[in-house]
């Protein structure tokens, strides 16, 4: 599984990352994690606005954090 945090680095995307992490380590996945910040690539998922997740080249959700606990549901 590979996972891609989209965003700046602000407050929200380091807090995604660690709710991602919190998450797979949960459901007992390994999976890369990956910050992008670079904005050419975060504008090539087509998204409004950050923080972002990508799951498998595919953008989950984006402008919002979750929980770890709803994060773990949807990387079931």
């Amino acid at each position: 599984m590979n996972i891609k945090v989209l965003g700046s680095g602000c407050k929200n995307c380091k807090r995604l990352e660690e709710n991602v992490i919190a998450a797979l380590k949960k459901l007992n996945k390994e999976a890369v994690v990956e910050k992008v910040t670079n904005m050419q690539d975060i504008m090539s998922y087509n998204i409004m606005s950050t923080p972002a997740l990508v799951v498998d080249g595919k953008v989950l959700f984006s402008g919002r954090v979750p929980s770890s606990e709803t994060l773990a549901e949807m990387l079931k």
